[in-house]
């Protein structure tokens, strides 16, 4: 292993940037030991491929299923794990190319959040050889809780017996200290008791008392969790995704989130992945402002992927409201990522909708309004407590088929929640970026309020776990939103991915057509054949005129006199000067004489 070697060399830059000299080098010289041997192992294993590509890459064709192992159960038909392969194989087969397994470690609470063992499968969902079957069809996401672990981890109790190195693991503080400044996701003391064998000691905990924040100071810390790292790599995962990183490095007396320390530990993660399996990805998870999130693009150098926080909460508001504009200007002023990175975009998952995201984005009132409105629909809002001692809305609890049952208006539910919902999942299809599809968004579930009484956490309001025969049942009443929501998506992924307008690097140019609209181009610039999506935000029906659309682009409209709508097939002629569009329906336009099952289009580049 030549000390040459950039990578390397960056890793030990990285260590000299964070620890003294002596620790930084032995950290290395360890760390460059388990690189090997992931390496070797990687290069004789069925993952093989996770080291042969020179670099990460992605394509139109990349859809990620965000699910937990036990999102659907069947006692009667084995491990939940093998369970969910089945179901994926019976209904959604190669219309997603991704499965993000949310912690399906051993855990003592948050749902998979709070690991007492990293290098095991929780029994209860299966074992590696499941989570090996899955990967024979999909690409995998696995979570890396690197931030905290369970309070009834073996480190932990090791910690509390003073026992080496894990003695040195976690963060002690006094009591007294002020800690005011530290920026906090929850309302939880940000310092909770251990009961140790020196006695009572309180100790850092951002998250929750069970949720023990681990002491990257210590660089024997740092090595052991990328020796996780590889671990995951070995076992599998191309994408990795970096739960609550934002908040990994600690200095009393600062904000102690997105710390320089923080980043470089990103970058570091990024090299190490490089080294070891050149074609797996980095994923940010920090729940925070749209500027504050997008920095771990670092200058291209630190995380692959960085979710679109943002997206979530300003889709819901754009289809309750009617109003696109808010929307839109975010949309528009988005930056694109810089080369080699990208976004992954999403509207749920196992959390919350977040409304830090939409800071400086949503007027106070807005954010007030929706979460009115959300209350309203049956869901909840997560509080935070700021420096001050007060609290803040930190997200929306709830179902997002649910939060699409009614808008604004007052009226009550109406018919249009199912295409309302589907507008809402056609809109972060059509963006720049990979998109992510939460398994409860795919299956229409409406809000679990029985999962919040039974656990007490508001959460578990949007984290249902489905019986098969049940959710079988339901999917097989063709007139049920579960089947119509699934049936529509599904066909919707299967024709998106042949399409090169759909790449996550092909451009978009946003349009503002007015608050009734949300509308965007796909390769304008850069693709022979772009594609125009627009969107009816409301339930009335509006008109939505292409020829003046196409009036200041006369190559693509003077070769192009008749476009089709991609997901009904209809064609529309240059001139008709209105296209009447139905409550929430959805245009993805391209010129009709492009046969969009045709293989040679699918790879146009131009």
């Amino acid at each position: 292993m030549s000390s040459l070697d950039p990578h390397l060399a960056q890793i030990l830059a990285r260590l000299q940037r964070l620890y003294p000299m002596e620790q930084a080098h032995a950290c290395f010289e360890q760390l460059c030991n388990a690189m090997q041997t992931s390496r070797s192992r990687l290069a004789t294993s069925d993952n093989s491929e996770q080291v042969q590509q020179s670099s990460p890459s992605w394509s139109q064709q990349d859809v990620v299923l965000i699910s937990y192992g036990d999102s659907i159960y069947d006692a009667s038909a084995g491990m939940p794990l093998q369970v969910l392969d089945a179901f994926l194989q019976k209904h959604v087969q190669d219309a997603i190319s991704h499965v993000h397994l949310l912690p399906f470690f051993p855990y003592s609470s948050d749902d998979g959040f709070s690991v007492i063992d990293y290098l095991q499968v929780d029994p209860d969902l299966g074992d590696w050889a499941d989570i090996a079957a899955l990967h024979k069809r999909y690409k995998l996401m696995f979570d890396y809780v690197l931030n905290h672990v369970s309070r009834e981890s073996l480190w932990f109790t090791d910690f509390k017996a003073n026992v080496a190195p894990f003695n040195q693991f976690f963060i002690e503080v006094d009591p007294s200290t002020d800690v005011s400044m530290v920026v906090r996701p929850r309302n939880t003391p940000l310092l909770v008791p251990a009961y140790t064998h020196a006695g009572r000691k309180w100790v850092w905990a951002t998250f929750s008392a069970d949720q023990i924040d681990l002491n990257f100071e210590n660089p024997a810390v740092l090595l052991k969790m990328l020796e996780v790292l590889l671990f995951y790599i070995e076992q599998g995962a191309e994408i990795v995704r970096l739960d609550a990183v934002a908040f990994l490095w600690k200095v009393l007396g600062t904000p102690s989130i997105h710390l320089p320390q923080t980043h470089e530990v990103v970058k570091m993660i990024r090299d190490v992945m490089a080294w070891v399996s050149p074609n797996s990805l980095v994923l940010t998870e920090t729940n925070v402002p749209h500027q504050e999130n997008v920095s771990y693009f670092g200058a291209g150098d630190e995380a692959h992927l960085v979710y679109q926080f943002s997206l979530a909460p300003l889709v819901l508001h754009a289809l309750y409201r009617g109003d696109g504009n808010y929307l839109t200007a975010w949309a528009q002023d988005l930056a694109a990522p810089p080369p080699g990175c990208n976004y992954l975009n999403f509207t749920a998952s196992h959390d919350g909708i977040g409304l830090r995201p939409v800071e400086g984005l949503l007027p106070e009132r807005e954010i007030e309004d929706l979460i009115a409105g959300m209350h309203r629909q049956g869901g909840y809002v997560s509080m935070r407590s700021r420096p001050d001692g007060t609290q803040s809305p930190y997200e929306i609890n709830i179902s997002l088929f649910s939060a699409f049952r009614e808008t604004c208006h007052g009226l009550g539910p109406d018919q249009w929640q199912v295409d309302r919902f589907i507008c809402s999942q056609l809109i972060m299809l059509s963006l720049q970026g990979i998109p992510a599809l939460y398994i409860h968004s795919l299956l229409a579930t409406v809000n679990d309020q029985e999962g919040v009484e039974r656990t007490g956490r508001t959460r578990s309001i949007n984290r249902r776990k489905w019986e098969r025969p049940y959710l079988e049942a339901l999917l097989a009443r063709e007139h049920s939103p579960n089947a119509k929501v699934l049936k529509r998506l599904v066909a919707v992924l299967k024709r998106r991915k042949k399409h090169r307008a759909f790449h996550p690097d092909t451009r978009q140019q946003v349009l503002d057509l007015g608050p009734a609209f949300f509308a965007l181009w796909r390769g304008l610039e850069e693709l022979k054949f772009p594609l125009l999506a627009v969107f009816n935000l409301t339930n009335d029906f509006q008109n939505f005129d292409l020829v003046h659309q196409l009036a200041d682009l006369p190559m693509v409209a003077s070769q192009n006199d008749q476009w089709v709508n991609l997901l009904d097939q209809q064609t529309y002629d240059t001139a008709e000067n209105q296209l009447l569009m139905a409550p929430y329906q959805v245009l993805w336009l391209m010129p009709a004489q492009i046969d969009d099952v045709n293989p040679l289009w699918a790879m146009q580049t131009d």
